[in-house]
């Protein structure tokens, strides 16, 4: 038994939840990851994993192991490229996810400036509005607007995205101006159901806080398309900056409400903690931190 590859496959187990995946993922039989995984659990003398009919957990013993076996592994990878190179080579491919608009807008106009401070890096940037399984799609790091609870990952921090109040003209001609923020409750309002709570705005000026539940006769879970429906006077967006900027600077829409702060969402880079020992993923993490 190679120890080492006894870990990998081990750990790959537990990433992915089941033998067959694995066994798919290297394009072997099933029974061969079994039978890694057994003769690991010899060496170690004792199981690794509670099997049941149902699912596949891992024993008190095997959790800690796992635990183990991650900064084992991470470090191995990180003395294997510094003994090739010298140093830590920031070279190979990166697999960003981001969310549509943001990625569009924010990430891919920074990509050649990455690309040229570090051109040994190919980058596969992947957008969708929806949170993908990092481990699952092999993904490095993902971009994630609001408070993240994927459990088992890390968050490095990028800073926040401030929001604000927009709708067209033409709405605003045809329904008129809010002086406050309780008076959106006698505007269409068009939410954006990602967010948790999206149906209550939050706001603040000085020490007065105020929360208003809106209405409305849509949502959708696009900023693109919520962008579309304000710019053609369907109703008021509680939006990200970076979403209208363009907008706000050739009269297309206008900022409500600019005495009020609407609370502010987290931006974070999302990873596995095995990928915190990858120099291209924390390069372009501090990438980001220097010019989002």
């Amino acid at each position: 038994m190679d120890l080492f590859d006894s870990m990998r496959i081990f750990v790959r187990v537990v990433e992915r939840g089941s033998f067959s995946a694995v066994a798919r993922e290297l394009n072997v039989g099933q029974p061969a990851v079994s039978k890694q995984v057994r003769a690991l659990e010899q060496y170690l003398g004792g199981p690794v994993f509670a099997r049941s009919t149902r699912h596949l957990a891992l024993t008190d013993q095997g959790q800690g192991f796992y635990n183990h076996c991650q900064e084992i592994l991470g470090q191995l990878e990180t003395a294997t490229r510094s003994f090739a190179s010298g140093q830590e080579q920031i070279a190979g491919p990166l697999r960003v996810a981001a969310p549509v608009s943001y990625g569009r807008l924010c990430i891919a106009p920074l990509i050649g400036t990455f690309l040229q401070r570090h051109p040994d890096i190919r980058i596969d940037l992947r957008l969708s509005d929806h949170n993908e399984d990092l481990l699952k799609e092999n993904i490095d790091l993902a971009i994630r607007i609001g408070v993240v609870k994927s459990e088992g990952l890390v968050a490095a921090s990028l800073g926040n995205s401030t929001r604000r109040l927009y709708a067209s003209p033409a709405y605003l001609e045809r329904h008129g101006l809010p002086r406050a923020p309780a008076e959106l409750a006698d505007h269409n309002c068009i939410a954006f159901t990602l967010l948790e709570h999206y149906d209550s705005w939050h706001f603040t000026r000085e020490a007065e806080a105020l929360d208003v539940t809106i209405k409305g006769n849509v949502t959708s879970n696009s900023s693109e398309a919520i962008r579309e429906m304000v710019l053609h006077g369907l109703g008021i967006s509680l939006s990200p900056e970076w979403l209208f900027t363009a907008d706000v600077e050739q009269g297309r829409v206008r900022t409500l409400l600019d005495d009020y702060q609407a609370t502010a969402l987290p931006v974070s880079a999302v990873f596995s903690r095995e990928r915190r020992r990858s120099a291209r993923t924390m390069a372009f993490i501090d990438f980001l931190r220097e010019h989002l």
